[in-house]
């Protein structure tokens, strides 16, 4: 048996976010965020991402819109397992806000350069409890392929999905600002657990992991 587990991050987020979990017997591996072809469907860049996994039915770990990406790779191919953290499974547990914005196209308005307010206004969304989580965020967001954040940011709002595979877990934070848990139907709740909670409550996503895994 494969003790592989694929891993795709945030939103336009690198391995780092999952470095402070404990899977011991298991090895992770980063599916690394490409850049959109022009008019690239999500099936198409799904397609794309999961193109160099060469084994039949992967694991996969998916955070926030990677958890949405990897649901969208299960529609392609078998996965054995879909463990989403502080993600979504259906547009139905997306919030209303976001489903509003897709439809008056209100995220196509260019957002303006990252300054300290906004990005200390993102943070507190996020639930970043340290500098290093700060760093981390702010560090992305001034990083970030804006054509790739342009296609993501789309994605996510515009996103129509009904359709979730059987062999899935959702470990979701009751704190969470971006997806609120109200909307969302979780297996395993974190209590105070925040969007950022796969850095800074890493023991326990780890614990729900590993039990997931047996």
């Amino acid at each position: 048996m494969s003790n592989i587990v694929y891993c795709i991050g945030g939103l336009g987020t690198d391995e780092k976010i999952f470095s402070n979990l404990v899977l011991p017997g298991w090895e992770l591996k980063h599916l690394p965020w490409l850049i959109p072809n022009e008019k690239e469907t999500l099936e198409e860049y799904a397609a794309r991402m999961i193109a160099p996994v060469t084994e039949e039915n992967p694991i996969l770990i998916g955070v926030s819109f990677g958890g949405m990406m990897s649901i969208e790779i299960a529609r392609l191919r078998p996965v054995k397992k879909i463990i989403l953290i502080s993600s979504i499974k259906t547009h139905l547990e997306r919030p209303k806000w976001m489903g509003i914005s897709g439809k008056l196209r209100l995220h196509k308005i260019t957002p303006s350069k990252p300054n300290k307010f906004s990005e200390n206004l993102a943070n507190k969304r996020l639930g970043v409890t340290n500098e290093k989580e700060r760093d981390f965020a702010n560090a992305y967001r001034r990083n970030v392929d804006k054509d790739y954040l342009s296609w993501s940011i789309n994605q996510i709002v515009t996103w129509k999905n009904h359709w979730q595979p059987e062999n899935i877990v959702h470990i979701h934070g009751d704190k969470d600002q971006v997806f609120p848990i109200k909307k969302i139907k979780a297996t395993h709740i974190v209590k105070d657990g925040t969007h950022m909670m796969v850095m800074n409550r890493a023991q326990e996503v780890s614990d729900y992991i590993l039990a997931s895994l047996v």
